[in-house]
């Protein structure tokens, strides 16, 4: 259990954590005044996206040519560094729903958080660790700003604001999650 307690420390994950949470909550907070309405998906995948992005810091070590070197499969740590991060970004929203504020269906917050956090994972291996920030927050900001899809390619472009049990949208994440997710456990983080 040491070696899961020093590998959270070195990929920042409490802070990560604080993060997702600390967001979290002042998302909830802000949409107890009502808001949008229950409907708006802007307010959960603004959380989701943001508890994606508070967790992509830990997606490049403090010396990739030392993790490099190491003695371990780092392959399968990967991957799970990714999957359990999209778990925990997607269990914080779930949390806040259950105290109260229906933000979004369950089918939404998974399908979204697995997508977001492949496309962190492709940031990382794509970037580094240090930019894998920067698809999801462009891909965010464009789907905020998007007209409404009318295609099916402005669907796939803003996947993440679509009802849950859209098939682009569904499509989307889940192409996203697997090809960063594998993207990122084979080649790691760019250096």
């Amino acid at each position: 259990m040491r070696w899961l307690t020093l590998y959270a420390r070195s990929r920042q994950v409490p802070a990560s954590l604080a993060a997702v949470v600390i967001g979290a909550v002042t998302v909830w907070a802000l949409a107890r005044d009502g808001g949008e309405g229950p409907g708006d998906p802007r307010l959960p995948v603004l959380v989701l996206a943001a508890g994606a992005m508070a967790a992509s810091v830990g997606l490049g070590g403090q010396d990739l040519a030392l993790d490099r070197t190491a003695a371990i499969r780092w392959v399968p740590r990967r991957a799970a560094h990714v999957l359990l991060a999209g778990a925990v970004v997607g269990t914080v929203l779930l949390t806040a729903r259950a105290l109260g504020q229906d933000m979004a269906a369950t089918a939404f917050v998974v399908r979204d958080s697995a997508g977001l956090m492949g496309l962190v994972a492709l940031g990382a291996a794509l970037s580094g660790g240090q930019y894998a920030w920067t698809l999801p927050f462009a891909w965010l900001s464009f789907s905020f700003f998007a007209p409404p899809p009318t295609s099916a390619p402005m669907q796939v472009a803003t996947w993440m604001l679509l009802p849950p049990g859209t098939a682009a949208g569904t499509w989307t994440a889940l192409v996203l999650a697997v090809v960063g997710t594998a993207a990122y456990a084979v080649a790691g983080p760019r250096r």
